[in-house]
């Protein structure tokens, strides 16, 4: 029995027996005991029925995330347990094998706080929570132990970490980690940016939505739109792509593009740009230009539900515009990469799009998260990637 308890108000109890890992300041009852910041606690509901242990920050709106549902002991033993589960599961829907993957992701994989991607002999990792950042040093001890790792680097420049008290570390934790690292993801070769680059330095979950290019792809003029580092013109340009127009407000995204595009020897029909997008989209579509098959895959336009309407705008604005360039009967492939934005709404917002540039569309696919970044049914926010393929006429 912990020292600290923290008891939920009645009522919201519920969310916790239904799976959600996270309890809101709004949601406490009382505190039994004083703790630190990060310190392990008891959750309890109102009546004082045990709920299950985990770790609590009284800075946060999310003042406590559930590690456990069982009495056990957090110690090295269950970190150990944790992270050889996270790797299990990759072994058994075997991502394990491909050169690039995301070997823990948060609470979806029962370690609240903490993101890990592997880059070939390279780990990168994100430590979110104050309770997490307390056993950095025991998850990278127990990485070394579990997996041939040549380094391990610590991406913590997100700023969720200011609302845990954090500050933000960009770093090597062990080994040596090149600047630089190359992978190879269907078949199409990546120069990660491991220290500059956005995020972890790839967008993995995109793996899988990629490949949906393949066939539409095939003789086609492509506009990658929010191209990043390249992710899905590179994998159209090797579908067999007729000419790729990559376009991103980062001057080192599109360096890096523009690299990739010569590492794959696809540099002749890839051409890249920097420019804010929504500008380009007006723009293309004043000079007349039509795309075969035009990709939309944007940061998250929301990261709060106060945020959601201003989203929604944005995704019509760019969708619209999307649609006005896209020869009839041809195909745009579009993102949306926010928890906030559910199913329904993306869908609905492309409708209304769609209604408003007067375009008529059928869903050739629908496409979502890689088996590597798992829903966890009861927390909605593990479900954040959606990914349609249309026609457009």
């Amino acid at each position: 029995m912990l020292p600290n308890a923290l008891y939920i108000k009645k009522g919201f109890e519920k969310s916790i027996y239904d799976g959600h890992p996270w309890i809101y300041k709004n949601a406490i009852n009382r505190i039994r005991g004083k703790f630190t910041p990060g310190d392990l606690v008891e959750i309890k509901d109102w009546r004082g029925k045990f709920l299950g242990i985990g770790y609590a920050n009284p800075a946060s709106y999310i003042t406590a995330r559930v590690l456990t549902r069982e009495q056990e002991s957090i110690d090295e033993g269950f970190w150990h347990k944790r992270l050889k589960r996270a790797l299990d599961f990759r072994r058994n829907i075997g991502v394990n094998t491909l050169d690039a993957y995301r070997l823990v992701f948060s609470e979806a994989d029962f370690l609240p706080g903490l993101i890990i991607d592997k880059f070939g002999d390279y780990i990168v990792m994100q430590v979110l929570t104050l309770g997490m950042e307390r056993v950095k040093d025991t998850i990278v001890k127990i990485l070394i132990d579990l997996l041939p790792v040549k380094g391990i680097y610590q991406k913590n420049d997100a700023t969720v970490r200011a609302f845990e008290g954090l500050t933000l570390e960009d770093s090597i934790i062990f080994g040596e980690v090149p600047e630089k690292v190359v992978i190879e993801e269907n078949d199409v070769k990546f120069c990660v940016n491991i220290a500059g680059g956005q995020k972890t330095g790839h967008f993995l979950d995109q793996r899988c939505n990629r490949i949906l290019l393949k066939g539409v792809a095939q003789g086609a003029n492509v506009l990658d739109a929010f191209c990043y580092t390249g992710g899905f013109g590179l994998n159209a340009a090797k579908f067999g792509a007729k000419s790729v127009l990559g376009v991103d407000v980062s001057e080192e995204a599109i360096r890096t593009a523009s690299h990739n595009a010569k590492m794959n020897e696809v540099d002749e029909i890839c051409e890249y740009e920097v420019a804010n997008v929504f500008d380009r989209l007006r723009e293309l579509e004043k000079e007349g230009q039509q795309f075969d098959v035009v990709v939309l895959d944007p940061p998250a336009f929301t990261k709060s539900k106060k945020a959601v309407e201003g989203a929604l705008r944005g995704y019509k604005e760019i969708n619209l515009r999307a649609m006005k360039i896209v020869k009839e009967g041809c195909f745009l492939l579009t993102c949306s990469c926010s928890h906030h934005i559910s199913w329904d709404l993306f869908e609905s917002v492309i409708f209304e799009a769609a209604k408003d540039a007067r375009k008529t569309l059928r869903i050739i696919a629908r496409g979502g998260q890689p088996p590597d970044h798992p829903i966890l049914l009861g927390f909605d926010e593990s479900l954040y990637l959606k990914c349609l393929l249309l026609e457009v006429s």
